[in-house]
């Protein structure tokens, strides 16, 4: 996407608490503008990142419009801050990972020069995630409508006290227990909360959604993954003493009373990743956990 000037422009997104981001984010700025491409960054990350005269926007969804592509600097925490700022755009983001797994991270710190030489040739492909539409209800009313890419955590908000909740998937109940509380998760978020949760891991190309109760003090209290067209969903019981909180993607919070119904289901707006590898994600899975792969010969060779 691009604005009516003709302009290319890149928006900016950076951990900037780290000198590692910041050199990054300048050594990409001086090649962007050499190859004439514009840089847009935030207004509260603008002072850290003292790029000179650039095109500076407010902290907004939105905030991505116009702009061909998002580039992040920082670890998966990053992108998804990111990725509040380009909802509703459809820009791709792309992650230059400074973090430590950096599962959404596209490229390495060291690649920063190729990374900018492939954005300028639009030497990239993008591909769209699912994401979660999130509704709280209490007493029938919707008091939060929200979202998230990795998932939708109700959890306990006191450490000594339990969440007595009972779970249902498309409007039938299926279960009911004490749990320290219930991850809703996508495809994407399977190697975040939920992989932590005891939850399986689900490829990416995958269109499903996952319920994972965490700790919880039941028979059967397994990992689900269900239809993506499916509506999930968690009540806390009246009976539970206490609070429990709502959070979605680890950043935004909600409180949650007894007796309020969390909804989540497949997002209307994707989010959209830009993609530099074609490897599959079987080799990303082994390359971002160390996984151990000695001894493996690859496929029987025919008639072998």
């Amino acid at each position: 996407m691009s604005p009516v000037d003709g302009q290319r422009t890149v928006l900016f997104v950076g951990h900037t608490g780290r000198a590692d981001a910041l050199a990054a984010v300048h050594e990409a700025a001086e090649r962007f503008g050499a190859a004439g491409v514009a840089v847009r960054v935030l207004a509260d990350e603008e002072p850290e990142m003292d790029l000179g005269p650039h095109a500076v926007v407010e902290r907004s969804p939105g905030a991505a419009a116009g702009c061909e592509i998002v580039v992040v600097f920082g670890g998966d925490g990053t992108l998804l801050r990111a990725a509040e700022v380009a909802r509703g755009t459809r820009t791709p983001l792309l992650g230059v990972n400074l973090g430590h797994v950096g599962f959404l991270a596209e490229a390495e710190r060291d690649a920063v020069g190729s990374t900018v030489d492939r954005i300028v040739a639009c030497d990239y492909t993008v591909e769209e995630r699912l994401t979660l539409d999130v509704t709280v209800t209490v007493d029938g009313e919707v008091v939060t409508r929200t979202w998230a890419l990795n998932e939708a955590s109700v959890e306990k908000a006191s450490r000594e006290r339990m969440l007595e909740v009972v779970i249902e998937v498309d409007g039938r109940p299926l279960s009911r227990f004490g749990c320290d509380g219930v991850v809703l998760a996508t495809p994407t978020g399977s190697t975040a909360y939920a992989f932590s949760a005891g939850g399986p891991v689900v490829w990416p190309e995958v269109a499903a959604l996952l319920m994972v109760p965490i700790s919880a003090h039941a028979l059967f209290a397994r990992p689900l993954v269900v239809s993506p067209d499916s509506v999930l969903a968690v009540e806390v019981l009246p009976r539970t003493d206490g609070l429990g909180v709502l959070w979605c993607d680890g950043r935004r919070a909600v409180d949650l009373p007894t007796g309020a119904r969390i909804e989540g289901r497949r997002g209307a707006e994707p989010v959209i990743l830009a993609r530099l590898q074609q490897a599959p994600f079987t080799d990303r899975l082994v390359a971002k956990f160390d996984l151990p792969v000695l001894g493996w010969r690859g496929a029987r060779r025919a008639g072998s």
